[in-house]
């Protein structure tokens, strides 16, 4: 959770199997074989673009998506944590606020900014989008099929991603109440939004915002453009999970930790399934867990921190 290379002639019998992948190349040069899934050749990853030119403007580009999203929460991120790490008192006496009133006693205009700050943090989504689009266009990838964000398998997107958020969540949960009672996490609180009719939207709203934005750029698009960039399977699961990790690190060690773990597991599974849709609903249902649940528990429980 967070708020604070060109085209060949395509293989006929391919390309009615998987439109994805029509009169496109696949890893190794070859083009699609008959009877083989296009989410499999996309997890094998993309080629590798070898014109000069390209690489640079495609190696600029990641850094510009990553400047205006995640790779500045990352830095703002590391900033935080080296503010509370030099205050007075341990990691647990501070509190890190997620989805937080912006017009305290003036719900409308509360709202205003929820549906603002939801909405434009959606942008670096839609600029994935388009340059993913754009390279369709250009006969150099499938478009957003490249990363497998589609609707083409809706009940298997939800089958798995609900079978990962279960354990994710358990597991993250754990490890959350492990390091704040050993003084390794902050206190983090989820919301503190008021108590109005659209509070359970918003925090639904912003948990399907965290999910897409961190698993569309940090999964899917990173890893992509890092294979385009021909970058080795292991460099790119290590620079997009510690990317997840460091813009997580506001939470404190325990944070930081989970998420890297988490980040590890979320490229293994979208190389073995070649699909990012699985990790959005995961990622989705977790957070809708979390965000939920809290607003439903503070206040009537006394084993979650913050909430006595």
């Amino acid at each position: 959770m967070r708020r604070d290379g060109a085209g060949r002639d395509a293989n006929p019998a391919a390309g009615a199997r998987d439109p994805d992948t029509a009169g496109l190349p696949l890893p190794g040069g070859r083009t699609g074989p008959a009877g083989k899934s296009g989410d499999a050749h996309r997890a094998a990853g993309p080629l590798p673009v070898t014109d000069p030119l390209r690489r640079r403007v495609l190696g600029h580009e990641v850094l510009l998506v990553l400047a205006l999203s995640l790779g500045a929460s990352a830095i703002a991120s590391l900033i935080r944590f080296t503010g509370v790490l030099t205050a007075p008192g341990g990691l647990s006496d501070h509190v890190a606020g997620l989805n937080s009133s912006r017009a305290p006693d003036r719900p409308w205009l509360d709202l205003a900014w929820q549906v603002f700050g939801i909405a434009t943090a959606l942008v670096p989504v839609l600029l994935v989008i388009h340059l993913l689009t754009r390279d369709r266009f250009d006969g150099t990838a499938p478009g957003t099929g490249a990363i497998g964000l589609d609707g083409r398998r809706p009940w298997s997107d939800l089958g798995r991603g609900a079978g990962v958020a279960a354990l994710i969540g358990a597991g993250g949960l754990a490890l959350y109440l492990g390091a704040q009672a050993t003084g390794l996490n902050l206190t983090v609180v989820p919301e503190s939004l008021p108590e109005t009719w659209w509070k359970l939207p918003v925090l639904i709203a912003s948990a399907l915002q965290n999910s897409l934005l961190e698993e569309v750029v940090v999964v899917g698009y990173l890893l992509h453009r890092l294979g385009q960039l021909g970058w080795s399977p292991v460099a790119a699961l290590v620079a997009s999970s510690v990317l997840r990790a460091f813009y997580h690190l506001y939470q404190g060690i325990g944070g930081f930790v989970g998420n890297l773990v988490m980040g590890v597991v979320f490229v293994l599974l979208y190389r073995r399934w070649g699909r990012v849709m699985p990790l959005v609903v995961a990622h989705a249902l977790i957070d809708i867990v979390a965000f939920v649940g809290w607003a439903l528990l503070a206040g009537r429980v006394g084993w979650l921190p913050g909430t006595g």
